[in-house]
This record gives C-alpha cells, structure tokens and sequence, in this order.
C-alpha cells in the first residue's frame, strides 16, 4: 500500500528533516528577506531534481509531476519567515542572528515540506496528477507573501483544485493533528491613532488641550463597539497594546500615539466596525477640542476551511495517524494570511500538535521560549504526502 511506502519514506528522511529544521532555526530572517531560507531550499529541491521557480522575490514554487496525464493538481504551503524576537533558549541550533528568531514554527513548516517533496519526488511513478510545493515568504508582516503569491499567479499554471497548509501547535500533544471545518481563524486589521491637542504645563491643565486626557476616552469608549455594537454571537477583539504620550510629570505633550489590533470573524460587521471606531475616536476627540487621526491598515481576511475538502482530509489523517490522534479546533482569534488562499481556492489549514511538557515544548508561538517536540516531524512530512495524494484520487 501506499501509505505504508510512504511511512518508510517518513521514517528514512527524518533525521535530515530534523537537521534541516536546525539549520532553518539557527539562521533565521525576517518577512521578505528570507534570501538565504530561500538557497538553502532551492539547493534540496535541485538535489532531487524538482523543477522549481521563484515568486514574490525570495519565495520558491516547485512541481512534482507524477505519472500519467491527469491534469488534477494539489497545492501544499509552507511559511518560511522569522520574528523579530531574541531568543532565550539554550539549545545547539539556538538562533545565531541576534533579534531574530523561527518563534512562530516556520523552520518546521519549511524543512517538514522539503520532507514531504522528497517523499512525493520518491513515489512520483505511483501516482497521477501533478503536486505543487509553495515555500512562502512573509507570512509574519503585511501586506502577506501568500497576497503577493496570489497576485504574481502561484495558483495559476497549473491552477491547483485545493491548497493545503498546516501549522504547529504547542497546545496539542507531540503525535496529535487537529482540524475545523468552516470559519477557523480571524480577520486583523492593524489600529494607528494620533490624538493631537495643545501641550503645556501640567499645573495649568486649563491653558491646554490635554490629549492624553482624551485617548483614554477615545480607548475606553471604543470597547463598546464590540459590547454594544457588534452581535453576541460574532468574536470580535479590539485591543490596544502601544500607548505612547512622551511628555513628563509635570508636561502635558502635543499628541499621543495609540496603536491596536482589531479581529472579527465577517467581513461586512468587520467594515461596519471600521466605521463606528473612527467616527466615535474623532468625534470624542474634536468634543474635548482636540482632533483624532485614524488610520487603519487593513490586515489578512478570516480563515476559512472548505468544509467537504477539511472534512476528506480530516479521515485521511485518521487513515494515516489513527482516530484517537485527530482532534477538533475551537475558532482561533489569532490571524494567518493562508486566509487569502482560503478567499480564493478550496483550502484546509490543519494544526500539528508539538507540545511535549518533558521536553518543555508547550510555550506558546511568538515568545523568546518557544520551541518545537522535533518528534513531530516523525509524521508531518508522511501525513501531508498521504493527504495530497489522497485528494489526487490515489
């Protein structure tokens, strides 16, 4: 059988994914400058000799062709850049560029990909339709390598019936897979606010236009869009994590800087929102005599797992892992730009779990701690191969 072949191929390729994954963290780079990410793996791919292109500069497009003349394509997606974090772990593949550190797994998406492309490249005169690998860059920073990818056409030539992408998760067990179907992830969108007033003395308030006054107004006020505004049954966040007014104990400043995060699960309360927080920040602002600048940057879509693909690919990895290791999502208000994959093509986002408490592996994604249980990589190159090859038709 197949996944038999292809849990023999895991098992051979795993200690040189677990190496690539070493190197992939101990050098890491940031959104859109993944430049030495991206030799490292067009040089395993050439190994194989899997033809592959670049898109979105520094992102790598490789096609596994297998026999044939079915003309079905799967697409498979993994991130490949950093975070700006200095890491604090004490292990040999400790990251060496000092500020930058793989704090979100993307060394594991990378090197499990390269895993599953040599497993795929290994069985290619086993199977019909054609495999499409996308090493993505700049998952971690708008405006997204997978909206840039889109743009510059990697769903395109060949067009793929579905894309796959998957992400670990120290929440779930080492061995363990989990999966949602329908709407999983949040939309975000990035808040930046400027209150200006009149500065001065703070012993002559009267004299001034105190605008660190009215930001917190402005931030205390804007909670009730989501209290009052946006319907019960609908996740929203609105939270705001930088609050700058550089003035003194005694000096009220000019302006005050606010910057924040706003997620929501639709697209048209998302709009509405947008609306009601600038109009309620200005006009607080200009009722307390100052003004209000309200500038949102509007981040990735929400995710969304096409529920008859998810739910195939969600018994194809109880097939290949065993029923008691596939595990249900709750919806997720943490973003992921695949989300633009998921706007335009049937796609699954499935989570691999890597939390290991011995192993101290259960710190969360985007902290100087975490780290990954590498067992992991024992199944997440085998599965992802098993579950394109099962969406081919084989």
């Amino acid at each position: 059988m197949i996944k038999e072949q292809i849990k023999q191929l895991s098992e051979s390729v795993f200690s040189e994914v677990v190496g690539f994954r070493r190197h992939l963290h101990a050098n890491p780079e940031l959104s859109f400058k993944e430049f030495e990410t991206s030799a490292f793996i067009k040089a395993q791919l050439d190994r194989w000799q899997i033809p592959y292109t670049a898109c979105a500069n520094t992102g790598v497009v490789g096609l596994i062709k297998g026999k044939g003349n079915s003309e079905k394509v799967i697409a498979l997606r993994a991130d490949m850049d950093a975070l700006p974090i200095n890491e604090l772990n004490d292990k040999p593949y400790t990251s060496k560029n000092a500020g930058v550190m793989h704090a979100c797994g993307h060394d594991v998406h990378s090197s499990s990909l390269l895993g599953t492309a040599f497993i795929l490249n290994a069985l290619k005169d086993k199977f019909e339709g054609t495999i499409k690998l996308i090493f993505q860059p700049a998952e971690e920073l708008l405006p997204g390598g997978a909206s840039i990818m889109i743009k510059e056409g990697v769903l395109e030539n060949p067009k793929p019936a579905a894309i796959i992408g998957q992400h670990v998760m120290p929440l779930l067990k080492t061995g363990t897979v989990g999966f949602r179907s329908g709407i999983y992830m949040a939309s975000t969108d990035e808040l930046y606010v400027t209150v200006t007033g009149k500065g001065g003395h703070g012993a002559q308030p009267h004299q001034n236009i105190d605008p660190v006054l009215i930001a917190s107004h402005i931030i205390i006020a804007l909670q009730q869009i989501v209290s009052r505004h946006a319907d019960p049954r609908l996740p929203s966040v609105l939270s705001f994590g930088k609050v700058i007014a550089n003035g003194a104990t005694n000096v009220i400043p000019n302006e005050v800087k606010i910057e924040g995060t706003f997620r929501t699960l639709n697209e048209e309360w998302r709009d509405e929102a947008h609306r009601r927080m600038k109009k309620m920040a200005e006009g607080i602002a200009e009722s307390m005599g100052g003004s209000c600048d309200f500038d949102i940057h509007r981040g990735y879509p929400f995710l969304v797992n096409e529920e008859k693909l998810t739910d195939a690919t969600r018994q194809h990895a109880e097939d290949y892992l065993g029923k008691e290791q596939v595990v249900d999502l709750d919806i997720w208000m943490a973003a992921e730009d695949f989300a633009f994959y998921s706007q335009v093509t049937d796609a699954c986002f499935y989570r691999l779990g890597t939390g290991n408490e011995e192993k101290q592996t259960m710190y969360s994604v985007h902290t100087p701690t975490f780290d990954v249980d590498e067992d992991a990589l024992k199944i997440s190159t085998g599965l992802m191969a098993y579950l394109a090859l099962k969406q081919l038709g084989n």
